[in-house]
This record gives structure tokens, C-alpha cells and sequence, in this order.
């Protein structure tokens, strides 16, 4: 074939060959939409996290798989009208291969006429089964269930979320894996947290003391408070109590920012505490949320441990309390909490 020809059949096969332009602009609007979605999705996740942080005093981190998509909630999913449980873990651990587990769990209660939310601790020593396990304590449920070494938070949020869900009874229908870190930035970003001690607390980690009374938190001393246990009259379960009245003091801040109401005040708050977080909104989407805890939040929440027992043998730790457990657990299954708190007074943590 000589050359002539060569340049004929080329010539052939580019009349063949589509146009470029239309193609290129195609794949650069698709780019564009993949970014704005993966925006969108950030967002989203982050927004999340300040209603998990003005429900239990701390900001998600948990990644979640692809299909929280619906996060926006567009198209809107219909609006709940039963009561609602969220799990919001508190994980330690800070480096990659941490043996992560889950020392602050929090059930939130928003009952089905939105009158307040009740903030109920399980204590993290807690004997509970663990699938594959046997009898263990709670917090360590969360590591069982990362099938390998790394931060799979998803992985042990929904091992703790089965558990939680087992022990309890009521079907959990959203929750968020928490940081100290991002309790930090959080309580920084509303301008501080006020805490109500009932007693004085020296921090086992610095050199700081917390008087007993109402005080201001900035980031860096709530989260010292809320990592102490050590020489507390009842341990972790005071811890329990203090982490509740962190949660209550930022409630009371965010709601007299307006944040819930105020898309403006939400974004900035949004962007101040960062993108880096993302939750579990189960079959529910960001706006029903918001509107549940908004609605519940303008009244004083109510903090209550879940009542147990401390067994001192082996395998060490709390058990539920025989007498005071099932007529608790019942009336968190049937909506009937505030019935309850106001017949055992003793068992609600006081706020102020």
C-alpha cells in the first residue's frame, strides 16, 4: 500500500471517529456533579453531627457506607410519629491501630409527643453477650466488632448498636460514633459549655480542678472533664453523670444560639466544627431529625443511668439491677419515661 493510500484510509476512519468536544463537555459535567454530590454528602454528615452533638454533647466521626446518599432527605421521608432511639457512642483510641472502644454510650430518647429527651447512660462496664464473645463488657463490643486492625468505626458502631439494641429492647433508629477531639472543637465552637458539678473534680490527667458549682468550659477542660473517673465516688458511673451534664449545658448553648431553627447560625456553626463527620440516620433523613430534636429540645432534658448493680466477681462489672431494671426497661419500650423518672426521682441525674 503506498503512501497515498495510507493517508485515503486514514482520512476514511476520521470521518468515522465523533467529535471530541461533546464527549469532553459530558465528562466535565459529570465531574463537576460526582464533587457537588460528594459536597453535599459532607455536609450532610456534618450536619448530622451538630443534632447528635445538641442531643448528647459530642460530633460524629463514624464513616458510613455509600448509600447514605438520602442523608438531604430529598425526596423528604415521611415524618415519624412514634418515639425515637439514637445511640451516640464516645470512642477512646487515637492512633490507627487502637484498640477502639466505645466508654461513653448514650441512648436518646425523644418520645413520641416531642415534650423533651431523655438521656440514658449505660454504664460502660456493663456484662453484656457478646456474639462469638461470650460474657464481656460493653465497651469492648465495639472492638469485636472491626473485623481487623484500623479504625472501621462503622463496623464496631454496629456491633454496639446490636448489643445496645438486645439489652434494651427498643429498636435504634439512628446514633453517631463520637471523638473527645471533636467534643473539643464542638464546645469551642459555641462559644463554651456550662457544666453544674455537684461535687468538686480533680483531673487524673493535669493539673486542673473543677469546683463544685456551675462554671464555663472552653474545649480543652471539658473534654479533661469528661474523661475523668479516677477518684469519683461511683467511678465511671459519675463519669456517666458529668458526660449528661455536659450534654445538657451544650443543649441549653446551642438552643440559645438558635442553631436547630436558623439555617444560618447552623451553617456557621457547621463550618466551624469541620467536615469530617458523618453518621447513622438508619431509615430516617437530616430534616425529620432535625425537627424531632428541635422540637424536644426546648424543654430541660432528663439524664438518667440505666439502673444496675456491680457484681464483685469475676467477670467484674455491672449487671442490671433485679428490682429497678425491668420496670425501667419497660417503660423505655412503651414511652412511659417520664412516668417513671417522676416515681424514682433518686435515679435522675441532677442538671443544675
Amino acid at each position: 500500500m503506498t503512501e497515498d493510500d495510507l493517508r485515503a484510509a486514514f482520512a476514511r476512519r476520521e470521518e468515522l471517529t465523533p467529535p471530541t468536544g461533546p464527549v469532553r463537555a459530558a465528562i466535565d459535567r459529570a465531574v463537576v456533579r460526582r464533587r457537588r454530590r460528594r459536597l453535599r454528602l459532607r455536609l450532610a454528615g456534618t450536619a448530622m453531627a451538630v443534632v447528635a452533638a445538641a442531643l448528647a454533647g459530642f460530633t460524629a466521626i463514624a464513616p458510613r457506607p455509600p448509600e447514605t446518599a438520602n442523608l438531604l432527605g430529598v425526596p423528604a421521608t415521611p415524618t415519624p410519629t412514634g418515639a425515637l432511639n439514637m445511640l451516640l457512642l464516645g470512642v477512646d483510641g487515637s492512633g490507627a491501630d487502637a484498640n477502639l472502644r466505645a466508654d461513653s454510650v448514650l441512648l436518646v430518647h425523644v418520645p413520641a409527643d416531642r415534650s423533651r429527651l431523655y438521656l440514658v447512660s449505660l454504664p460502660r462496664d456493663l456484662l453484656v453477650p457478646v456474639y462469638g464473645v461470650g460474657i464481656t463488657k460493653l465497651n469492648t463490643s465495639f472492638a469485636y466488632g472491626i473485623p481487623g486492625p484500623g479504625r472501621d468505626l462503622a463496623s464496631g458502631y454496629q456491633a454496639t448498636r446490636g448489643v445496645v439494641a438486645q439489652v434494651t429492647g427498643v429498636r435504634i433508629d439512628a446514633g453517631a460514633v463520637l471523638t473527645y477531639r471533636a467534643a473539643g472543637e464542638l464546645t469551642d465552637a459555641v462559644g463554651g459549655v456550662s457544666v453544674c458539678l455537684p461535687t468538686k473534680v480533680r483531673s487524673h490527667h493535669t493539673a486542673r480542678s473543677f469546683p463544685a458549682g456551675c462554671q464555663r468550659l472552653g474545649g480543652a477542660a471539658a473534654v479533661d472533664l469528661l474523661r475523668q473517673r479516677y477518684g469519683l465516688p461511683e467511678g465511671a458511673l459519675d463519669r456517666d453523670r458529668n458526660a449528661e451534664r455536659y450534654a445538657a449545658g451544650l443543649l441549653r448553648r446551642i438552643n440559645e444560639q438558635g442553631a436547630l431553627t436558623n439555617p444560618a447560625l447552623l451553617t456557621r456553626l457547621i463550618t466551624q466544627v469541620g467536615s469530617t463527620a458523618m453518621v447513622d440516620t438508619g431509615e430516617l433523613s437530616l430534616p425529620v431529625l432535625v425537627s424531632a430534636a428541635g422540637k424536644a429540645a426546648t424543654a430541660e432534658p432528663v439524664a438518667v443511668g440505666l439502673p444496675v448493680r456491680y457484681e464483685a466477681k469475676p467477670p467484674y462489672g455491672f449487671r442490671l439491677d433485679t428490682a429497678l431494671a425491668p420496670g425501667f426497661l419497660d417503660a423505655l419500650r412503651t414511652d412511659r419515661l417520664g412516668e417513671w423518672t417522676a416515681a424514682h426521682p433518686k435515679q435522675v441525674t441532677g442538671l443544675r
